[in-house]
């Protein structure tokens, strides 16, 4: 799927300035790349084949964005997007996942993004035919008789008969009663009842007047077992219906829901029903070859030396595995081959102990784009607080709003809060922006947990205020290593 209008890259970075604050370098490799995509698409076939996407590598300290500008990328791209860690990878012969997992996963994370833009197109038709099931439900066609031993009855018409009675029973249909009696009695005497009936509660059942009410559906069930499944491209879990299709038999169960839930389950299994699947594949790993985003975390942890044993044992393994999925490779999946040439790599990771020229040479080669991203100082983090579209700061007034409880910030406050974050960062451990989560949670638990029983207040957080909550811990630095 490609973007209605694609983005120029200065129109990215402006997308990824509303949620992350600076690191300019990083954005702008990233728009370049993802704005060559569109440039490869409108290539000749002979020439697009050739163009391969130029691979990046993030070097920076923890906190500091990389894995928000890969994330919101990939919702600017509407491709698909996983994000793995490097150190879960073991080299073939260990224990553990092998790479090619990689390959997989990116190819399920396609098929429901395809999957759900294919249940958005049949939504209205779904969601019809699911009104219609219910409304078979409530008044069925098919008419019990005056007298019926209750036994004759078939059980799903036992089930919903009061009930329908009941929800019919208080509707008018302009100034005249509907009478609920025609359920009663035989189709041949009041078909015109019961079409009267039907198109009553459809009608409801679209305005939501019966959302709330209790019905029970029956809906299809999977009762397939999953197990792991070894061959030549490693593990896999599979469901017995994936592998046996149309041989499994179909499960149903009886569910009591409310009426606005019985819509989205039987809307959804509607929507299953209208799409093609083998499309919905053929198109998911189309885009997966083409438009997958895989960012690898944590690189910095494979690189380096072996030790022979231990943890690390197996670390230049997996450098040596995931090189060919990043250069290019075919990989069985349960839905099909699947090639990784053309699939964008963001690699990252903090290097602290290792370097990127640890990483060995051949897989050096395949990220040509090295991004250093800066390490924060107290205006960055004071800004992070505020600015972002979702910042912290707006997230916690939108969370004790819901309370009665107005909170604001004072500009005072927030460069102390800034301030705090840097000095307990260079106190302890580095975490970047993450170190404001912590403080927020902190400066603010008293309030939170106080805010039920306060009522509708005005709580302005000043620079006294932020000083009387965290002095104490801030003063004890034993205490601040573990609390803040």
């Amino acid at each position: 799927m490609t973007l209605p209008e694609p983005l120029t890259p200065a129109q990215i970075v402006a997308e990824l300035d509303r949620h992350i604050i600076g690191q300019n370098a990083a954005k702008r490799s990233v728009a370049i790349a993802l704005r060559n995509r569109y440039r490869r698409r409108q290539l000749e076939p002979s020439v697009r084949d050739e163009v391969i996407p130029k691979n990046i590598l993030m070097i920076g300290p923890t906190g500091v964005g990389k894995t928000e500008i890969a994330r919101r990328l990939a919702n600017l791209a509407q491709a698909p997007f996983i994000k793995v860690e490097a150190t879960k990878f073991t080299e073939v012969g260990y224990v553990g996942r092998d790479v090619d997992s990689i390959v997989r996963d990116i190819t399920d994370a396609a098929i429901r993004m395809v999957e759900e833009e294919h249940f958005l197109k049949v939504h209205v038709t779904a969601r019809q035919q699911a009104f219609e099931r219910i409304v078979d439900t409530l008044a069925p066609e098919t008419m019990i008789h005056v007298g019926s031993d209750p036994a004759d009855v078939p059980p799903h018409l036992r089930l919903f008969h009061d009930l329908a009675l009941q929800m019919a029973s208080r509707q008018t249909l302009g100034d005249e009663p509907i009478d609920p009696t025609p359920l009663a009695t035989p189709p041949a005497a009041d078909q015109a009842g019961l079409k009267r009936r039907r198109t009553l509660l459809r009608k409801r059942l679209e305005s939501g007047d019966l959302a709330h009410e209790l019905i029970e559906i029956e809906t299809e069930e999977s009762r397939s077992p999953v197990f792991n499944v070894w061959g030549g491209q490693g593990e896999e879990l599979i469901r017995m219906e994936d592998a046996l299709g149309p041989m499994m038999p179909k499960h149903t169960r009886r569910r009591k829901v409310t009426v606005s839930e019985a819509v989205e389950i039987l809307t959804r299994e509607e929507s299953a029903k209208l799409i093609d699947r083998d499309k919905v594949v053929r198109e998911a790993i189309e885009r997966a070859e083409n438009d997958g985003i895989v960012f690898l975390d944590e690189i910095d942890k494979i690189a380096g030396e072996n030790k022979g044993s231990g943890p690390d044992v197996s670390r230049e393994g997996v450098q040596r595995d995931i090189l060919p999925v990043v250069e290019g490779t075919t990989v069985m999946t349960k839905h099909g081959p699947v090639n990784t040439r053309h699939m964008l790599f963001i690699a990252a990771g903090a290097f602290h102990v290792s370097r990127p020229s640890d990483l060995i040479t051949a897989l050096q080669g395949r990220f040509p784009i090295r991004v250093e991203l800066e390490s924060l100082g107290a205006d960055d983090l004071k800004r992070i607080l505020a600015e972002p579209e979702h910042s912290l700061i707006k997230q916690y007034q939108l969370l004790l709003g819901t309370e009665g409880v107005t909170l604001e910030f004072t500009e005072e406050a927030l460069e102390e809060l800034a301030d705090i974050a840097m000095m307990v960062n260079a106190r302890s451990e580095n975490i970047g922006a993450r170190r404001l989560h912590t403080i927020l949670e902190t400066l603010l638990e008293e309030l939170s947990f106080a805010a039920p029983d306060i009522g509708e207040t005005r709580v302005i957080v000043t620079h006294e205020y932020v000083h009387r909550r965290l002095d104490k811990i801030l003063g004890d630095e034993d205490l601040s290593r573990f609390i803040l």
